[in-house]
């Protein structure tokens, strides 16, 4: 952690508006707007430990990473509370939140992490000064994703990775990713054909929890198609986040986990899944 704090001291140091407020924690204004709901932190505080949707997406972010490897800290980009950045840190890649909510920058901070509160688009970061970036289910809150993307690409180094999962099929859409701020689902192809617009070459791409497929489209599209809401109690979104008792919780454990190991194999799936899972590379 030593030198992951002298590392991220040098870097704050040249990026107007940062200020320093202790080890591994820095600050800065954050004017950008936030499609994200003001309870989303808290809400997922009490769920990502517990979860298995959490845990392996976990898993198989820090898989690729690992088989993909950067070249210095991953700038775990609007990283929430932190979770993503943990589940790196126990893989050994180093990582830094950049978190614009004071909820989840907090939460961050006390699991350990190094921090920045603010939000990347509010940071006038010196070209080519990032060794790799990760967008963990963030680049769908964007409303202008191919804008971020090109702005990620100019602050990346040489090769400098990226590292990315969102939503995947537009027809799996609901009133979930109305009220979670989702601005759009991505499909594989398209994801890949706005990478490489953008300057990056795609060196992995999959789709992943393919077996949650007809239980979303059954749980939360169908409902929404006949106009039911999204699940807003934090009781009912726990009890989405816990494998079912039994036998079928085993089924599904055993798919996980049999989907992570060929995802750490390299081998990728090319037709479902609820999520997109990308590698990718500065050009």
């Amino acid at each position: 952690m030593n030198d992951l704090a002298e590392w991220l001291d040098e870097w704050c140091a040249e990026v107007p508006g940062l200020a320093r407020q202790a080890d591994c924690f820095w600050t800065g204004r954050t004017e950008a707007e936030i499609s994200y709901p003001e309870s989303g932190h808290d809400t997922l505080a009490e769920i990502e430990a517990r979860s298995f949707w959490f845990t392996h997406r976990n898993a198989v972010i820090a898989s690729i990473a690992a088989r993909f490897p950067p070249q210095g800290p991953i700038f775990d980009i609007g990283g929430g509370n932190g979770f993503v950045s943990l589940g790196l840190a126990q893989a050994g890649l180093a990582s830094i939140v950049v978190e614009p909510g004071a909820v989840g920058a907090s939460n961050a901070r006390a699991r350990g992490l190094a921090v920045i509160q603010t939000a990347f688009q509010d940071l006038s970061v010196p070209a080519g000064s990032l060794p790799a970036a990760g967008l963990f289910d963030v680049l769908e809150h964007i409303e202008d994703d191919r804008g971020t993307l090109e702005r990620l690409h100019d602050a990346l180094g040489p090769d400098g990775k990226l590292y990315l999962t969102v939503p995947a099929h537009r027809w799996l859409w609901s009133q979930q990713d109305t009220h979670s701020g989702h601005f759009r689902r991505y499909s594989l192809p398209g994801l890949r054909a706005l990478l490489e617009d953008t300057g990056f070459a795609v060196e992995f791409d999959s789709y992943f929890f393919s077996v949650l497929v007809p239980a979303v489209f059954a749980f939360r599209t169908l409902p929404s198609l006949f106009g039911r809401g999204a699940k807003t109690d934090p009781a009912e979104q726990q009890s989405d986040h816990a494998l079912p008792s039994g036998l079928s919780g085993r089924i599904v454990g055993t798919l996980l986990e049999r989907e992570r190991r060929l995802i750490s194999s390299g081998a990728n799936r090319r037709f479902l899944g609820t999520s997109c899972l990308v590698a990718a590379r500065r050009v």
